[in-house]
């Protein structure tokens, strides 16, 4: 192939060109209209949640023409679902653009129309473990649960799940939601049901029921949703809660009160969560523009700064993209060797059996 130069190109290069081309005009076409549209409605992301703090303020810098509108962040997975729901009909301020669900949560959205198909450009470099074919949800970033403990008040810091149930822990195991709502409280649940040693699914499920009616018959469990605010004030010195939260959360809090972050021995649950556009997004190339910063090499490095393995991580690594300073500051690689991910199945199972039977089984109003 010739260009006017008469210089030769090779069929590969000049086909990467193109592809290159088409793609930068496809970007600055999607930039154009998401600035037309002004805003972005978010939902239930806590700036102290995955480093979404300056996840935000660096969308916001890229283009500050965008207005980010946050709804209620510390609402749960089952609430952004309900949000979608209750404002099908709704182009107002109350209708959220993009959800930040847990795993179990996509897949059910898709089956109820509620999301839509989204390509990001990086889409090749995401696990196909971790996204729906067809694009309508992808997995944005994953910890391990684990317990954030306040150390002037617990000395004795707990190693593993049944260490919970010792009477020197009255009035102070907390679950960082509701388990009737929360993906975060149901996946505690569900691995306090597998460090009892019953079998991923349902029973995981239905055993992390019978342990947290242990713990909340002897009084060790506080029914208050756990926050690193609760934590310092002494209402829930011992907290259930993502890996990244509680290592936010110390961070946060910097020594006062001191902070002990334990990945327990057994019951080690990983946590994907996923990313989707609504059906009904009022500012649906925003939400599009949103994702395509998130899955960024930047937005992926700003989930990470906030302790969050990205779901890019892999391919970030391998193409020396993660400065060290940033893998420093993460937790010791031998404390996830005993992680389990559920499969989509044993989750939906788990998350039926705990939101289902909380009330009757465990009797404790979380809120």
């Amino acid at each position: 192939m010739f260009n006017f130069t008469g210089k030769v190109l090779s069929l590969t290069a000049a086909s990467l060109m193109v592809t290159t081309a088409i793609a930068s005009a496809q970007s600055a076409d999607l930039i154009a209209a998401a600035k037309a549209e002004g805003q972005l409605t978010t939902i239930a992301l806590p700036h102290d949640w995955c480093g979404y703090g300056d996840v935000i303020a660096g969308f916001k810098a890229k283009y500050p023409e965008i207005t980010i509108n946050e709804l209620n962040p510390d609402a749960g997975s089952g609430d952004e679902i309900e949000a979608i729901k209750a404002n099908k009909d709704n182009k107002g301020p109350q209708a959220p653009d993009v959800i930040d669900v847990g795993l179990s949560f996509g897949p059910t959205a898709k089956a109820d129309g509620l999301i839509q198909p989204y390509k990001v450009s990086t889409w090749d470099s995401i696990p196909d473990s971790a996204k729906d074919a067809e694009g309508y949800w992808y997995g944005d970033y994953y910890g391990v649960l684990s317990f954030e403990v306040n150390k002037d008040l617990v000395p004795n810091v707990p190693a593993d799940w049944a260490d919970l149930l010792k009477d020197e822990y009255k009035n102070t195991v907390a679950l960082a939601g509701d388990p009737r709502a929360s993906n975060q409280a149901i996946q505690g649940v569900y691995a306090a049901g597998l460090s009892k040693g019953a079998a991923a699914g349902e029973a995981a499920g239905t055993a992390g029921l019978e342990f947290f009616k242990e713990l909340n018959a002897k009084g060790n469990f506080v029914p208050v949703i756990g926050k690193a605010a609760t934590l310092a004030q002494g209402q829930t010195p011992i907290l259930i809660t993502w890996d990244y939260n509680a290592l936010s959360g110390r961070d946060t809090l910097n020594g006062n009160p001191p902070v002990e972050v334990v990945v327990p021995k057994t019951g080690v649950v990983a946590g994907v969560y996923v990313q989707a556009i609504s059906a009904f997004a009022p500012h649906p190339n925003a939400a599009k523009l949103w994702m395509e910063y998130l899955y960024s090499d930047e937005g992926q490095l700003g989930w990470l700064k906030g302790y969050c393995h990205p779901i890019r991580f892999n391919d970030l690594a391998k193409n020396g993209k993660i400065p060290q300073e940033m893998m420093d500051k993460l937790p010791p690689a031998a404390a996830y060797e005993a992680a389990v991910f559920p499969s989509l199945d044993e989750q939906a199972a788990a998350k039926e059996a705990i939101t289902k039977n909380w009330d009757s089984v465990v009797g404790a109003n979380v809120q």
